[in-house]
């Protein structure tokens, strides 16, 4: 999976945010405080787009959408740099290690709900 820069970070916040798609005039003004000239969100939304992040439709002026949630993505980098590792039992020991109570009982929760049957091959 593609990794974010900080502006297309914070153009997939919004997205990821919104309760539907948005044209690039409202992400603009969502932004505001970065000071982006709609040329430059229409240049983050067509890298994000080739990435795969986001689809548009074809209305004038066409509206953006999220492919994926927020949720999604992150499981997707979690995925990704776990299949990178050397050590995938290291990395996954290390990650355990580091989780406080409550998400180390969510976790013990949904691996129960998985089942042997949902594992990976």
């Amino acid at each position: 999976m593609a990794s974010l820069g900080d502006l297309e970070r914070a153009v997939m916040d919004r997205l990821w945010s919104a309760e539907g798609a948005l044209a690039a005039p409202e992400l603009r003004d969502g932004l505001a405080e970065r000071g982006l000239a709609l040329t430059t969100v229409h240049t983050v939304l067509s890298r994000l787009e080739q990435k795969g992040f986001v689809v548009h439709d074809d209305a004038r002026p066409r509206r953006f959408r999220a492919r994926g949630t927020r949720e999604d993505h992150a499981a997707e980098l979690m995925h990704e740099v776990l299949g990178q590792a050397g050590d995938r039992q290291a990395v996954l020991a290390r990650f355990v290690g580091g989780v406080d109570a409550d998400e180390a009982r969510l976790l013990r929760e949904l691996l129960a709900a998985a089942g042997p049957d949902d594992a990976p091959r």
